[in-house]
């Protein structure tokens, strides 16, 4: 995803199935690993992310519980698994349609009165008295 924002911000013209197979010269990563990355490009060369590739979108889907399980495991063993752990939530955020911005704009809501927008009537801002003592407020209308 990097390389293609940097293609379409530069005008850059890149071959990502070749860059793949690039690593095959030199580096420790000489597997059959890289021939599916320029599968992937030669299958769609304007694949935005290798998850949307099928061989890709199966073999995480396939892992991921154990994915899951590692990491819960080292949690509750207390080890850090940093890249692990963020790639899941990558991943998770990745597919999802609807993310935690939703629950941050009704916290910020209810303790600022900052307004939400609702899912169901967008560009539709409202502010919820979440506890039954307050009145009509809203960050655009307070007062200090």
């Amino acid at each position: 995803m990097l390389m293609t924002q940097a293609a379409k911000e530069f005008g850059w013209t890149l071959n990502y199935g070749g860059i793949a197979l690039m690593w095959r010269g030199g580096c420790i990563i000489r597997s059959v690993f890289l021939g599916n990355i320029k599968e992937a490009y030669d299958n769609n060369s304007e694949l935005e992310n290798l998850l949307l590739d099928d061989f890709f979108k199966n073999a995480i889907q396939k892992c991921q519980d154990g994915w899951r399980k590692v990491i819960a495991t080292a949690v509750t063993l207390g080890i850090p698994v940093p890249a692990f752990s963020s790639a899941l939530a990558f991943y998770d955020g990745f597919r999802s349609e609807r993310l935690p911005a939703n629950l941050i704009q009704a916290q910020r809501d209810y303790f600022g009165a900052h307004t939400y927008e609702l899912l169901d009537k967008p560009k539709t801002f409202v502010h919820t008295d979440w506890t039954g003592q307050g009145g009509r407020v809203s960050s655009t209308t307070y007062n200090a």
